[in-house]
């Protein structure tokens, strides 16, 4: 089944589903082109591709200056990357009320990686490889011995240095004699996301957004070298309130208290850098589609993974055929229904090793426009009652941004 070019009516519900109801949902006011389908630009402009940039201007061997950035970042010595989970381009218009300082800045748009989640996008950006080669292919993927693994409260099974193989960025700046701070909360220390991710960075632990100022700073000011920071409480009230919601605004607020300090701190020899993991969107309940109330979503089907935006399913022996049949009955135009071989065919991941293909579902469901695929009995019920998503390929979770300030 090829991928169609473009989403359907995206305030549609998908079809058999409930009728539309005013359900409270936060207009997030995404403007004109948010659910085009986009491509990861692997290569081009995507987050795999920052940190190679990056280490090209401070002096790594072998690293390309992919993203043109030194046309803008000439004879600076030091360089922070803040990623702010959920920061999405096509979020912006609506955070820039309250966000004045992160408004004034300016920069190119990347990619994320496929999906558009957050386990996927770290590791994507701090290996500078493409899903398929560093193997984090999805919020939560099918395990050593068939259990699912959820590569956030990932611990240290299975080991994180085997089950993503890659290198990261900040292992060949370190080996190169760049000096590397990576600072996040204090919990996060040694997780498996982490040492997937940030491993070959020193470790610096920052419980809140002023904390994540100043620890980010001190580095910079240590002298020259690379300093990695992430703040995460964007994507979380966007998820648990929905964007454009007031928890929503605060934490915009902070995000610029945040990036005040960041810019008006920079030391001489210094630039930020600030991008994002992928975008969310808001999901009324029309377009949630439950497969806890539809048997026959769950007929041939052995384990679920992935997350409500790009489900995986994984199924018997000859089943995988009839599960595709019925997934693509019940949505019709509200989502893609590929095999695994299809999306991989596709080149959403970029190439992927044989080693690393088992970890995709046998059928991948991609919902388009305001469509969720919720694994009721499979996951836990709080992923229903979230507000917000992200995970598939329309451009407001799949476009982030890249802005640039220098001191």
């Amino acid at each position: 089944m090829t991928s169609p070019a473009a989403g359907p009516d995206p305030a549609a519900p998908y079809p058999g589903g409930p009728a539309p109801v005013a359900v409270g949902v936060p207009d997030d006011r995404l403007p004109a082109g948010a659910f085009a389908v986009t491509r990861p630009a692997y290569g081009a402009g995507s987050l795999a591709d920052l940190l190679p940039s990056v280490s090209a201007l401070l002096g790594v061997p072998g690293a390309t200056d992919t993203l043109g950035l030194g046309t803008h970042l000439d004879g600076v010595d030091r360089i922070a990357v803040l990623l702010v989970d959920g920061l999405g381009a096509y979020q912006l218009p609506v955070l820039a009320p309250h966000a004045p300082v992160l408004a004034g800045l300016a920069g190119p748009t990347l990619t994320s990686g496929f999906p558009s989640t957050t386990p996927v996008s770290l590791v994507t950006l701090g290996t500078g490889a493409v899903p398929g080669a560093h193997g984090i292919l999805g919020f939560t993927v099918r395990g050593p011995g068939g259990t699912v693994l959820n590569h956030i409260s990932w611990g240290d099974h299975p080991d994180p240095r085997r089950w993503q193989p890659v290198p990261t960025r900040f292992e060949t700046a370190a080996a190169a004699g760049v000096p590397v701070t990576v600072v996040t909360r204090p919990e996060f220390e040694g997780s498996g996301l982490t040492v997937a991710a940030n491993r070959g960075g020193g470790f610096a632990g920052a419980s809140d957004a002023g904390a994540l100022a100043g620890r980010m700073l001190t580095a910079l000011r240590a002298g020259p070298g690379l300093v990695y920071g992430y703040h995460p409480d964007l994507d979380r009230c966007g998820h648990e309130h929905g964007v454009g919601s007031a928890p929503w605004r605060a934490a915009a607020r902070d995000v610029n208290r945040l990036l005040d300090r960041l810019v008006t701190g920079l030391p001489a020899g210094a630039a930020l850098l600030v991008t994002a993991d992928h975008g969310q969107l808001n999901v009324p309940v029309a377009g949630r589609l439950d497969m806890a109330g539809h048997p026959a979503l769950a007929e041939g089907v052995v384990a679920v993974a992935g997350e409500p935006r790009v489900r995986y399913l994984y199924t018997a022996d000859g089943a995988r055929d009839d599960v595709a049949a019925a997934w693509r009955a019940m949505l019709g135009g509200s989502a893609w229904v590929l095999t695994r071989d299809e999306i991989i065919d596709g080149g959403w991941y970029g190439a992927v090793p044989p080693e690393h293909a088992a970890r995709i579902g046998d059928v991948v469901v991609v919902c388009l426009g305001r469509t969720v695929a919720l694994a009721g009995g499979w996951e836990p019920p709080t992923v229903g009652r979230l507000i917000a998503y992200h995970g598939s390929v329309t451009a407001a979770e799949m476009t982030v941004p890249l802005l640039i300030a220098r001191a």
